[in-house]
C-alpha cells in the first residue's frame, strides 16, 4: 500500500491528493485517517477535509485546487516590512536611514537574499525579484559616463570609509551633507532641454540662439543637501564660482537651516567632489573652511569622492536631477524665476529646497600664501590624508 501511496501522490494535484487519501483512509475503516496519515506524511487534518468534500460532493470552481483564500500566505503578509527592507537596501534612500548613508554594493538577487537571511527573512532569490518588480525596479544596463582610464586603486576603500563615518556620525545626530555646484545655467529667455504641456501648436518661443546676454549673465547653483533628513538648500550665486562661494554658501546653509536643526552639533562632515571650487587640493577651499570654524565653532570634517567617481555624489541624484525635472522645458528668464523653480522642487520621498539668491561678488585669482596656509588646524586622517582630513576652531 505505500509503494502505491507513493507513486500516486507523485501525480496528482493538491486537491486530487486530498480525495484519494480520503477514498484510501475510508476503505481502511476505523483508523484508516491515522495510518494513510502515517504512510504519506500528509497531515490528519488535510485527509479529513478530502473526506468532507467526498460526503459534501463538493466540486472547486474554474478550475481551483484550493478553495478562494487557501494556500500559503505571501511572504509580504507574513514579513509586514518586507518591502520597506528590500528598497532600504538596493535604494539610495538615507534619510533617516543610517545604515547605508552612502550605497557602494553588489546588489544581485542572490546578495539580496543573503542579506536579508541575516536579518531573519526566509526567502528566495526569486521572490525578491518579484517584489523588486512590484517596486519599480529593473535590471539596469550601465551607461558610459564615468571616468577615462584606470579606476583609482583605492576608490572602494574610501567609500567604505564615508561610509562607515557617515553612519557613525548620523547616530550621534552629527549634520551629514553632500555638497557641488550644479552647472552653470545662462539666464534669458533660452531653450531649455526637455518638454511641457502647452495647447497644440503653441509651443514656447524662444530665442534662437544660446549666446549670453551680458546684462542678465548667469547662474551658479551650489547645493547642500542634508543626508540624513532629506533637505536641500541651494545658494544661487550671480558671481564666480570660487571656493570663497563654495564655503559661503555652506555658511549660509548653517545659519538658515543647520543650526536650527542641529542645535547640539559640534561637528559637521561634508563629502564633496575632488574637484572644481571645493578641489582637495586647492588652499584657498581649507582656508575657508578655517574661516567657516572660527564662525560656527564647529569642527569641520571632510571626505572628498575618489577621482571620477562624482555621479556618486549624493547631491547628484538626490537632489540636482530633480531640480533638472522640475524645470525641463521651461525657460531661465530671470534669476528670481530659477529661485522660484528650485524652491518649488519636491519629490513624493518628501524632498524640501530652500533656495536663496547671493549677490555677493566673489574674486578670480585669490592667493593663500604659505604662511596663511600654515596656521590652519588641519588633521590629515592616516587614510589618504588627502582626501580625508578635519579643521578645528582657533581658539
Amino acid at each position: 500500500m505505500a509503494a502505491k501511496i507513493n507513486i500516486m501522490l507523485a501525480l496528482l494535484d493538491e486537491k486530487q491528493k486530498r480525495i484519494f487519501l480520503a477514498l484510501e483512509a475510508n476503505a481502511l475503516g476505523h483508523g484508516g485517517v491515522k495510518q494513510i496519515h502515517e504512510i504519506s506524511g500528509i497531515s490528519q487534518t488535510t485527509i479529513i477535509r478530502g473526506k468532507k468534500e467526498l460526503e459534501a460532493g463538493e466540486t472547486v470552481d474554474n478550475g481551483r485546487i484550493r478553495k478562494p483564500g487557501g494556500g500559503r500566505k505571501k511572504l509580504t503578509m507574513k514579513y509586514g516590512n518586507l518591502k520597506e527592507e528590500i528598497e532600504k537596501i538596493v535604494a539610495d534612500k538615507t534619510y533617516g536611514n543610517p545604515e547605508n548613508p552612502l550605497t557602494w554594493t553588489t546588489k544581485s538577487l542572490r546578495n539580496l537574499k543573503e542579506h536579508l537571511e541575516e536579518q531573519g527573512y526566509i526567502i528566495n532569490h526569486d521572490t525578491v525579484g518579484k517584489i523588486l518588480k512590484e517596486l519599480g525596479y529593473s535590471l539596469q544596463q550601465n551607461q558610459k559616463m564615468l571616468q577615462l582610464g584606470e579606476s583609482h586603486p583605492d576608490r572602494d576603500e574610501q567609500f567604505r570609509f564615508i561610509n562607515q563615518k557617515s553612519k557613525e556620525f548620523i547616530l550621534k545626530n552629527q549634520p551629514v551633507i553632500s555638497v557641488d555646484t550644479k552647472k552653470k545655467e545662462l539666464i534669458g529667455n533660452f531653450i531649455n532641454a526637455g518638454a511641457e504641456y502647452s495647447k497644440k501648436k503653441n509651443p514656447t518661443k524662444v530665442l534662437d540662439h544660446d549666446f549670453p546676454i551680458k546684462e542678465l549673465g548667469k547662474v551658479a547653483p551650489y547645493g547642500i543637501y542634508d543626508i540624513n533628513r532629506n533637505e536641500g538648500f541651494v545658494n544661487l550665486g550671480i558671481s564666480h564660482d570660487t571656493s570663497e562661494f563654495a564655503v559661503a554658501s555652506i555658511l549660509r546653509w548653517w545659519q538658515t537651516l543647520g543650526v536650527n536643526t542641529y542645535p547640539n552639533a559640534k561637528n559637521l562632515y561634508i563629502t564633496c567632489d575632488g574637484g572644481g571650487s571645493n578641489d582637495s587640493r586647492r588652499r584657498l577651499w581649507k582656508a575657508q573652511l578655517q574661516e567657516f570654524a572660527n564662525i560656527t565653532g564647529l569642527e569641520v570634517h571632510v571626505s572628498h569622492l575618489p577621482p571620477g567617481t562624482s555621479k556618486w555624489n549624493k547631491i547628484e541624484h538626490r537632489m540636482f536631477c530633480f531640480i533638472s525635472k522640475n524645470w525641463r522645458g521651461k525657460p531661465l528668464v530671470s534669476v528670481e524665476a530659477v529661485v522660484r523653480l528650485i524652491s518649488s522642487t519636491t519629490t513624493s520621498k518628501g524632498l524640501k529646497i530652500i533656495c536663496i539668491e547671493d549677490k555677493n561678488h566673489y574674486e578670480l585669482g585669490t592667493v593663500v600664501t604659505d604662511d596663511e596656509f600654515a596656521t590652519i588646524n588641519i588633521v590629515r586622517d592616516t587614510f589618504h590624508g588627502n582626501w580625508n582630513y578635519a579643521i578645528s576652531p582657533k581658539i
